[in-house]
């Protein structure tokens, strides 16, 4: 767990009602949370759904659950019943940010919608994350992969041959959490200014796209011939599968290295001031010189045959000497990272992005540490609250509810 110094946060005094669920929402609240905003994740009586699911410890909150609620506050509330929506009333203008990820019109049928929370607080940021935006599209369901399918990152992903595939990197979700802190924040600094909240709302899709865009780039450059920076033999009128091709203007590649297990690969981006050191470092200096292979220009036809010379030298060697000898001679490059050596890295344990979290329940567990540094404002990664764990603390010290709390319990309302 890192210990930063007991200073000022960035986002200190900010409070956040956090009204979303599974992932989308939480991991842009979380992000929030880590930069010193009090969120208060409210749920229903029966928790966030992902409490128990993927539960590896019967009858424990999952990491599912708790690697995506760090450095929050929980309450309950029942936001189905009269007594339920009077007390969400009494709480929203004591908030800054509400933030909720219901499917379209949920927060409506609740009786919330954002004329009627700018009436109860007309300072409030009301951050909303969807699948989709207006239009045919609105009132599909979406997941992570739904988002890639339909953002133009499942159609470019995998190889020529092969089916479209989904990237193990939640873009859909953890990828729309990200633009929706961006937005956030810009709504935040323009209430200074003008003293007003205003609706914050972020697609899935949308947010996808805008990770996906060189391929946007890369199908109007299409109109003007083949890409050759792509190993692809045949182009259609789309931007096709290219397996591990960079895409960009420098080709790059991941090569087997021994003793050839599934992560013992390496990548590697061939700049043109890279050719003559790889050249002899894979036994080949005559390339350096050959009018075949001299030029950038000269190897885009042959890429595969050039990183296939480069593979008959890595595959006998290991992938961390690889790392080693092609950084000395300043080649880019990167091993490919299983997830068992990411959370055993030291470095990234001493950037604090792998950092170790006492529970109450489960004991010590890993989790990811917040990427964003502040040099004024250390981060220290909290535990995930217990379902409910501050009811007490919210509805009786800022709501002074604390005679009724027990009442409200036994009829469901909290």
């Amino acid at each position: 767990m890192s210990k930063g110094n007991a200073v000022a946060k960035a986002l200190e005094g900010v409070r956040v009602l956090d009204m979303t669920h599974v992932q989308s929402g939480p991991s842009c609240t979380q992000i929030l949370a880590w930069l010193g905003a009090d969120v208060v994740k409210l749920e229903a009586p029966g928790g966030d759904i992902t409490r128990k699911q993927l539960r590896d410890i019967p009858g424990v909150d999952s990491l599912y659950f708790t690697m995506l609620n760090c450095n929050k506050r929980s309450i309950t509330l029942n936001m189905k019943s009269a007594e339920g929506k009077r007390i969400f009333t009494d709480l929203l203008p004591r908030f800054d940010i509400l933030a909720e990820n219901f499917a379209p019109g949920a927060i409506e049928r609740m009786g919330f919608g954002w004329d009627t929370l700018q009436e109860i607080n007309p300072r409030l940021i009301f951050a909303s994350i969807k699948g989709f935006g207006d239009g045919p599209y609105t009132h599909y369901k979406a997941y992570e992969v739904v988002a890639q399918a339909m953002g133009g990152s499942m159609s470019t992903t995998g190889f020529e041959d092969g089916p479209p595939m989904a990237t193990g990197a939640q873009i859909g979700d953890s990828g729309t959490g990200v633009h929706a802190v961006a937005g956030i924040l810009a709504a935040l600094y323009q209430r200074e200014h003008t003293g007003r909240g205003q609706r914050v709302t972020v697609a899935m899709q949308h947010a996808v796209l805008n990770m996906c865009r060189v391929k946007l780039r890369d199908q109007q450059r299409l109109q003007n011939g083949p890409l050759a920076e792509y190993p692809n033999d045949e182009f259609g009128d789309t931007v096709p599968r290219s397996g591990n091709a960079s895409g960009g203007g420098q080709p790059g590649w991941a090569v087997k290295c021994a003793p050839g297990g599934p992560n013992d690969y390496v990548y590697i981006v061939i700049q043109p001031v890279c050719w003559a050191p790889i050249a002899n470092l894979i036994g080949r200096p005559e390339l350096v010189t050959d009018p075949e292979w001299s030029t950038p220009e000269a190897r885009l036809d042959k890429l595969d045959k050039m990183f296939q010379l480069i593979e008959e030298w890595t595959m006998g060697i290991g992938k961390w000497k690889v790392l080693e000898t092609l950084t000395e001679h300043h080649i880019p490059c990167g091993p490919i990272l299983s997830t068992k050596e990411i959370i055993e890295d030291e470095s990234l344990a001493a950037n604090e992005m792998v950092v170790r979290v006492d529970h109450p329940e489960r004991g010590e567990f890993s989790t990811v540490g917040c990427p964003i540094k502040l040099s004024d404002s250390p981060v220290d990664v909290h535990r995930p609250p217990l379902l409910g764990e501050h009811n007490e603390d919210v509805y009786g010290r800022e709501l002074g509810l604390g005679d009724q709390l027990v009442t409200l319990k036994a009829k469901g309302v909290l």
